[in-house]
């Protein structure tokens, strides 16, 4: 569905299943997510994937040179019931050379332009420094933080207005 420089970006799709477990197994890439997931917490995580609303989109990110899975990106209703969200985790062998920015630049992009959605809103705990980095490198404003799930949350959105950051940041890349 969408290439960038070095990755390739799909719908999740039931024979990415086994792959996709990586990412709700690995400690390191849950740490700020709640933690490790359960396996069946995770099978009924993946069919609900699968079988997804039309307006609900997850997507497999592999890099191209050997085809490797890397991670999984979405674009989801918050938890706020009103906004879409997008999230990413990528397993830690791909972290640190640019990757997630890469691909999360392009779906952002996507959801603005070809969705027409009006923002984009991504939430981050405070802790997560490198999360927090990226999104604001990415034009991401922070709007708010918040406590939820035990921890202080970052709330940041991004949405195209003619001098907006996402202007100054995504037009001249994309």
């Amino acid at each position: 569905m969408f290439e960038t420089e070095r990755c390739h970006v799909t719908l999740f799709k039931r024979s990415d299943f086994e792959e996709v477990k990586e990412v709700f197994l690995n400690h390191d890439v849950r740490v700020y997510l709640g933690g490790i997931v359960e396996e069946k917490s995770i099978a009924a995580a993946l069919d609900g994937m699968n079988n997804r609303r039309e307006e609900f989109l997850y997507w497999v990110v592999r890099e191209k040179a050997a085809n490797h899975f890397m991670g999984l990106v979405s674009l989801d209703q918050h938890h706020d019931g009103v906004d879409t969200e997008i999230s990413y985790q990528f397993l830690p062998k791909w972290w640190g050379a640019g990757y997630a920015a890469e691909v999360v630049q392009v779906i952002i992009h996507y959801a603005l332009t070809e969705l027409g959605l009006p923002k984009v809103i991504a939430e981050t705990q405070t802790a997560n420094t490198a999360s927090c980095r990226l999104l604001e490198r990415l034009g991401m404003n922070l709007e708010k933080t918040i406590t939820r799930f035990g921890a202080e949350q970052a709330i940041y959105s991004i949405k195209i207005e003619e001098d907006s950051t996402y202007s100054k940041t995504f037009e001249n890349k994309i």
